[in-house]
């Protein structure tokens, strides 16, 4: 009987720590779900705003880790887009500079880069 109990209980140990490893596992790829070359152009494009040198760069690279941690890769490109096409004339661009679901998800960026300035500047 107790070794039937300690196998259960190993047996049990060993399935929460695979399920542990897993959600680590998941959480970390959801984190680094933002291509390379997303990453590459937001840093260059922070650096050329904010100084080309090294520690701008790593600053830039922290900037864009931590907005990676707000921002699912789809809604960031998604506010990239709204972004570039709200300074078209128009009604396509009244329609980005004024659809409400649009300008929430460009809230929610600005947040995550408002939280990336206090923890990278």
């Amino acid at each position: 009987m107790k070794n039937k109990t300690a196998s259960r209980r190993s047996s049990l140990a060993a399935t929460m720590a695979t399920l542990a490893l897993t959600l680590l596992a998941t959480a970390s790829a959801q984190a680094n779900d933002y291509p390379t070359e997303a990453r590459v152009d937001y840093v260059l494009g922070c650096m050329a705003a904010n100084g080309n040198n090294y520690l701008t760069m790593q600053k830039c690279s922290c900037s864009i880790d931590v907005i990676a941690e707000h921002l699912p890769y789809d809604t960031y490109e998604q506010v990239e887009t709204v972004m570039s096409m709200q300074d078209q004339r128009g009604e396509l661009g009244v329609l980005f500079r004024t659809e409400r679901g649009m300008q929430d998800q460009l809230q929610a960026l600005r947040q995550a880069q408002a939280d990336a300035n206090l923890r990278c500047f």
